[in-house]
């Protein structure tokens, strides 16, 4: 294994210009709030969208500081409640007009021996991470139909795919959310909506630090080939790219953000 020094980040392209994307749970350092960021460096209105008040009214005041209040707003939203998807929605089109790119980031994590897991523990996870994204690619969905088209990006997980220990929920959520996007994105197509997800393996960020153990952290980034965690604006560049025009032939892929052997 080789230890690699994070690259240099990416500069703005203009990829998304003139387009308006929505972002949830995008208050803050995560991918969610990377995500933002670079979709504004590419020109798009975006608003984002977070369960968490005071962080998102803080976020999207650093982001109106370096990027003006014209491209930026905030919606709170909890994915968990169908009417506050509905109104996330419904304000992206009223003040834009339509709705370009949504990127469904919601999710939560967590660690519990399956034999010691809660009903609540399973159900909290699943309701958030997996029927969240159903709530919103459904409500994005019926906008897009009426407007002419769009793309939808959902965070997935490599945990999706291979198995960990004290991830049953989270894992059985994310593999969810690769098989909802592949079914979404053949029935969308009739629509011209692209739906795709991307799968990382570890990001670090402080929410992650926050629910998980350093011995993990130090076992998950061993794993990596480069010998580092992803950065999150490395999987938002990934983001990006699905929403850009330079993946105009992509729809119902799982595209892995991972430099992870097995």
């Amino acid at each position: 294994m080789t230890d690699v020094e994070s690259p240099s980040y990416v500069p703005g392209h203009g990829l998304l210009e003139g387009r308006t994307a929505v972002v949830t749970a995008a208050a803050g350092a995560g991918i969610g709030g990377a995500t933002a960021r670079r979709l504004l460096e590419e020109g798009a209105r975006v608003l984002i969208s977070d369960a968490h008040v005071r962080r998102l009214k803080e976020y999207e005041a650093e982001l109106a500081g370096e990027f003006g209040t014209g491209p930026v707003s905030a919606v709170p939203c909890d994915v968990t409640d169908e009417t506050q998807v509905g109104a996330l929605f419904d304000t992206a089109v009223r003040d834009h007009g339509r709705l370009d790119v949504v990127v469904n980031n919601a999710g939560l994590g967590g660690t519990a021996e399956l034999v010691d897991m809660t009903d609540d523990q399973w159900s909290r996870v699943l309701d958030v991470t997996l029927n969240g994204t159903f709530r919103c690619t459904r409500a994005a969905l019926r906008r897009m139909r009426d407007t002419g088209g769009g793309v939808i990006v959902n965070n997935a997980s490599v945990v999706g795919w291979r198995a960990q220990a004290g991830q049953a929920h989270y894992a059985a959520a994310k593999a969810g959310v690769m098989a909802l996007t592949r079914c979404a994105a053949v029935e969308a197509a009739a629509y011209g909506v692209r739906v795709n997800a991307v799968a990382p393996s570890l990001a670090l960020h402080p929410h992650l630090v926050k629910v998980t153990t350093p011995e993990l952290l130090t076992e998950l980034t061993a794993r990596e080939a480069y010998g580092r965690h992803a950065e999150p604006w490395e999987v938002a560049n990934v983001i990006v790219f699905l929403a850009s025009g330079y993946s105009s032939y992509m729809t119902g892929e799982v595209v892995s953000v991972s430099s992870r052997h097995p």
